[in-house]
């Protein structure tokens, strides 16, 4: 007697066959990361950690000029890459491109912060009972020169200022932070 095959388990989905279509999309879009990495700079794709035949043949690419030579390896590249989980890579390649949303959404937070320092005299004060070992003259005199600057007419240039080291005190106490919580355990 044959086993009744009601497996609840199984998908219809995953008895079908992938359709060329799909497969060379797939692929394609391997090829497509693939030619970003090739992009990136030596000491970001150390960070990624990547098997050495991809970071091999990422290197290759990069020796490479031939035209037809450049394809076939982004062809190599591709089909490497169908045996790693490329998940990371990409969420890490959208991070520096910065289409990363919780990215998006600290610098957003940053750029509320610089442009209430700068229009609000009371935002100061409150920045600082959030952050107390910030410098307080620092950010004084930032503030300071971009309202010289908006006066003069000139480029924002303590504003950007501004923007990098309201940057640097948020960084600074959140590594700090999660120094303190690993000291503790």
């Amino acid at each position: 007697m044959k086993p009744n095959k009601t497996d609840d388990s199984l998908d219809s989905a995953d008895l079908e066959p992938i359709s060329k279509t799909r497969r060379k999309a797939e692929a394609d879009a391997l090829q497509d990361i693939g030619v970003k990495l090739v992009e990136l700079p030596k000491d970001r794709l150390a960070k990624l950690d990547l098997p050495e035949r991809l970071l091999d043949a990422v290197f290759e690419a990069k020796r490479i000029t031939a035209n037809g030579a450049t394809r076939r390896q982004r062809q190599y590249i591709g089909s490497l890459m169908r045996d790693i989980d490329v998940a990371p890579i990409v969420d890490q390649l959208q991070r520096w491109e910065g289409k990363h949303s919780a990215e998006n959404a600290y610098f957003h937070q940053l750029e509320r912060w610089r442009d209430r320092l700068l229009s609000d005299e009371n935002a100061l004060s409150e920045f600082m009972q959030l952050h107390p070992r910030a410098d307080t003259q620092q950010l004084r005199t930032l503030i300071r020169n971009n309202q010289r600057e908006l006066t003069a007419n000139k480029p924002p240039k303590s504003s950007r200022e501004l923007f990098k080291l309201l940057r640097e005190i948020v960084e600074t106490e959140t590594s700090t932070a999660t120094e303190s919580d690993i000291s503790q355990v």
